[in-house]
């Protein structure tokens, strides 16, 4: 399971690195620490917490990768729900809940799981979602 550092949490979730310790110091947000003695969070307990919180913005860093798919979404996976062929991901991007509906071979390929940071690429009806 991937976990975050307080920055990368405070970029996924549209705020400055001292909300997001302060978010933690106040019991909001569950922090342990790492082997070097880092504070990190869990990649499913932010999920969960990006979940919940539903606001913010979250700007789409520019890439060098030509496309011509002009929405584009950074958030984390909040959902995955897998069968046989087909596959549904949930994600929270700031305020929005986006859900994609690809295969299960995707989801394997991708490793997408809950907590894991994508950038959903919407173009017409067809979210695409790529490891940043």
């Amino acid at each position: 399971m991937p976990s975050y550092s307080i920055g990368q949490a405070a970029q996924l979730l549209g705020v400055s690195s001292e909300t997001v310790r302060r978010w933690a110091d106040g019991g909001k947000l569950a922090m342990q620490r790492d082997g070097s003695g880092k504070r990190v969070i869990d990649g499913a307990a932010l999920a969960g917490f990006a979940q919940e919180r539903g606001a913010g913005f979250h700007a789409v860093p520019e890439d060098d990768v030509p496309t011509s798919v002009r929405n584009s979404f950074v958030g984390i996976v909040t959902g995955v729900r897998v069968d046989d062929v087909a596959a549904q991901v949930e994600i929270q991007s700031g305020p929005h809940r986006l859900v994609s509906l690809v295969t299960r071979e995707a989801v394997e390929e991708l490793g997408l799981d809950v907590g894991v940071t994508v950038t959903a690429r919407v173009k017409s009806t067809s979210v695409h979602i790529d490891l940043p």
